[in-house]
C-alpha cells in the first residue's frame, strides 16, 4: 500500500513542476513567448536560496549553517527575492524556447523589472523574441541555368595594357582645377546631432560617388570638380539606417570638405625600365600574359554568373520576411562575407578597396536580400550536410595570403581577431552548396548582355520594399536601445543587491568575531574563578555572555 501512495505523489509533484508555456506568432520571424511557473517551482527555488544562504551566512549569536530562515528573510529578504526571480526567469525562458525548438536569434527581451515574484500563486510573464525564418526549399536537381558566352579580344588585352599603366602609375600634384578621377587631400569634418567630428588629412578620389571622411556622398564629383587647393565644399548626406559605422546610421550629417591638395595620375611609360621591373621581355610578351590572365578570369566570372542564376533562382522561390532590425544588426557580418567573397575570387587590392567603398554604402534591399541568402544557404547545407573543412579553409587562407603578400600564419591570427576567420568557412560552405546544385543543373549559353539584364531585373525586385523596410528598421532599432536600456538597468540593480548582500555579510562576519572574542573572555574567566576556587580566593565575577 505504501508503494501505491508514492506513485501518485510523484506523478503529481511532477506535473505541478511543469511550467506552463505558450507561443503565438508575434510578426515576421518573431514569437511572443508566455510563461507561468507554478508556485511549488517558487516554493522550492526560494528553499534552495536560503538553504545556501544559510551554509555560508555568519549571523550573530549563530553558529555557521545554524541561522533560523526568519531572520535570513529579515535580512536578506529582498536581494534573495530579487535573485531567485531573475534565475527562474533565466531557467523558464531557455527551457521554453529549448523544449520548443524555437531557433531563436539574440537573446530574451524579458522586462524583469515589471514582473513580481509573488508571496502566494504562480509567477506569469512574457517576452518576444526574433527567430530563424521558416521557409521549405524548392526543386534542387536539375535546375536551368544560363552560362555567359564570353571570349578575350585584341580590345580587352589593349585595354588591359592601359589599366596596368594607370594602376602603376604615380599620383603626382597639378595646380588648377580639380578633374574627375583626380585625387585631393582634404580635411573632412563631420557633424550630427550636436557632435563633430573630423578626419584630417583624408584621401578622396573624385568619382560620381565615392567616400569623404566615413561618410558616402553621391554626386561627389559635381561637388568637386572645378574646385582648387584651398577651398571649402559642403554637403548633407542622409546615411542609410544600416550603415556599417553606427554612430552615423540613419542620421543627416553635415560634411565639410576642406582641399589641402589636388593630384593626378601618371601612368607609367612602357619603356625598357618598365619591362625589366616587371620581368618581361617586350609589349608583345606583356599582351600574352595578359591574354591568359584575361581567360582564366573569364572562366571566373562564368562560374560566378552560373552561382549567380543559382542564388536568384532560390531568392525567386522562397518567400521570406525578415525583421528590420535583424537586417540592421547583421549589415557589418553581410559586408565581412562580400570582402571575404573577393579574397577567395583573387580580385586586386584597389578593386577590393573601390567594391568595399559601394558595399559599405550597400542600400536596405541589398542588405535584406543578403540575409536572406544567408538562411536560404545554411538550409541549403543541412540539407546536403555540406560544411567546410579545415583543410579547405587553410586552402583560402594560403591563397589569400598569396594575394596579399603576407604570411598564412598572420593572416590566420588576424582573421581569427576580426572574425573573418568564421566567414570564410561560411563563404566556403555555401560555393560548395551551390557547385553541389550546379552539378545537376541544365546549362545553356546566352549572350552576356541577355544575362546581365536578366540579373539586373533580379536584382531590382526588392527596391519596392525598401520603403517599407527603411521604416520597420527606424522602429526595431527604437525598440532594440529601450531593450539595451532596460537590461543595463536590470545588471546595476543585480550589482547593487550582491553588494548590500556583501555589505550585510561583511557586519554579520564582524559581529560573529566579536562574539567570539566574548566566548573565549567568558571562558577565561571561567578558568579563572575555578583556579581562585581551588586556591581559596574569590574571583572576578564573569561577564555576560552575549549572543
Amino acid at each position: 500500500m505504501a508503494k501505491e501512495k508514492k506513485e501518485p505523489q510523484a506523478e503529481t509533484e511532477t506535473k505541478i513542476k511543469e511550467n506552463i508555456v505558450k507561443i503565438t506568432e508575434a510578426g515576421p520571424c518573431k514569437k511572443k513567448v508566455s510563461i507561468e511557473i507554478p508556485p511549488e517551482k517558487i516554493s522550492k527555488a526560494l528553499d534552495e536560496q536560503y538553504e545556501d544562504l544559510r551554509k555560508n551566512a555568519l549571523v550573530s549569536g549563530f553558529r555557521k549553517g545554524r541561522a533560523p530562515r526568519r531572520l535570513l528573510e529579515k535580512r536578506y529578504g529582498k536581494e534573495s527575492t530579487l535573485q531567485v526571480k531573475l534565475k527562474l526567469l533565466m531557467d523558464a525562458s531557455e527551457a521554453a524556447l529549448k523544449d520548443n525548438n524555437v531557433e531563436a536569434i539574440g537573446e530574451p527581451n524579458i522586462e524583469h523589472e515589471k514582473v513580481e515574484l509573488p508571496e502566494k500563486g504562480p509567477m506569469k510573464f512574457e517576452f518576444e523574441i526574433e527567430t530563424r525564418p521558416d521557409f521549405t526549399l524548392p526543386q534542387l536537381e536539375g535546375i536551368e541555368v544560363e552560362k555567359p558566352k564570353l571570349e578575350v579580344t585584341d580590345e580587352h588585352v589593349q585595354q588591359d595594357v592601359l589599366e596596368l599603366q594607370k594602376r602603376m602609375g604615380t599620383w603626382r600634384p597639378k595646380d588648377g582645377k580639380i578633374a574627375l578621377d583626380d585625387q585631393i587631400v582634404a580635411d573632412v569634418t563631420l557633424k550630427a546631432d550636436g557632435e563633430s567630428e573630423k578626419i584630417a588629412n583624408s584621401e578622396i578620389y573624385i568619382r560620381p560617388r565615392g567616400f569623404a571622411g566615413k561618410v558616402v556622398i553621391d554626386d561627389l564629383d559635381k561637388l568637386l570638380v572645378g574646385a582648387k587647393a584651398g577651398d571649402t565644399k559642403t554637403t548633407t548626406v542622409d546615411v542609410p539606417p544600416t550603415f556599417f559605422e553606427e554612430k552615423y546610421r540613419g542620421k543627416k550629417v553635415q560634411v565639410e570638405i576642406k582641399i589641402n591638395d589636388v593630384k593626378a595620375l601618371v601612368p607609367v611609360e612602357l619603356n625598357e625600365e618598365f619591362f625589366k621591373r616587371v620581368g618581361i621581355a617586350d609589349i608583345n610578351e606583356l599582351k600574352t600574359n595578359l591574354r591568359k590572365r584575361n581567360e582564366q578570369n573569364l572562366q571566373r566570372q562564368q562560374q560566378d554568373a552560373m552561382r549567380q542564376e543559382v542564388r536568384n533562382y532560390l531568392l525567386g522561390k522562397i518567400t521570406l520576411d525578415l525583421p528590420a532590425d535583424v537586417v540592421a544588426d547583421q549589415s557589418s557580418h553581410i559586408l565581412q562575407r562580400q570582402y571575404t567573397r573577393m579574397l577567395l575570387q583573387g580580385a586586386k587590392a584597389e578593386d577590393i578597396k573601390k567594391q568595399m567603398e559601394q558595399l559599405k554604402a550597400s542600400s536596405q534591399e541589398q542588405a535584406v536580400e543578403s540575409l536572406k541568402a544567408f538562411f536560404i544557404m545554411d538550409a541549403v547545407a543541412k540539407k546536403f550536410g555540406i560544411e567546410a573543412t579545415d583543410e579547405e579553409i587553410n586552402g583560402y587562407i594560403a591563397q589569400a595570403a598569396m594575394y596579399r603578400q603576407v604570411r598564412p600564419e598572420k593572416l590566420r591570427e588576424q582573421m581569427s581577431r576580426d572574425g573573418s576567420l568564421a566567414e570564410a568557412a561560411l563563404e566556403i560552405r555555401e560555393i560548395k552548396c551551390i557547385d553541389k546544385i550546379l552539378e545537376t543543373a541544365k546549362i545553356t549559353e546566352v549572350a552576356p548582355e541577355k544575362l546581365a539584364e536578366k540579373h539586373a531585373k533580379a536584382a531590382a525586385k526588392p527596391a519596392k520594399k525598401a520603403s517599407a523596410e527603411h521604416h520597420r528598421t527606424e522602429k526595431a532599432e527604437e525598440k532594440a536601445d529601450r531593450a539595451e536600456k532596460k537590461v543595463e538597468r536590470a545588471e546595476k540593480e543585480v550589482d547593487r543587491a550582491e553588494k548590500k548582500v556583501e555589505r550585510a555579510e561583511k557586519k554579520v562576519e564582524k559581529a560573529e568575531k566579536k562574539a567570539e572574542k566574548a566566548e573565549k573572555a567568558v571562558d577565561k574567566a571561567e578558568k579563572a574563578e575555578k583556579k581562585a576556587d581551588k586556591a581559596g580566593k574569590p574571583a572576578r565575577k564573569p561577564p555576560t555572555k552575549k549572543k
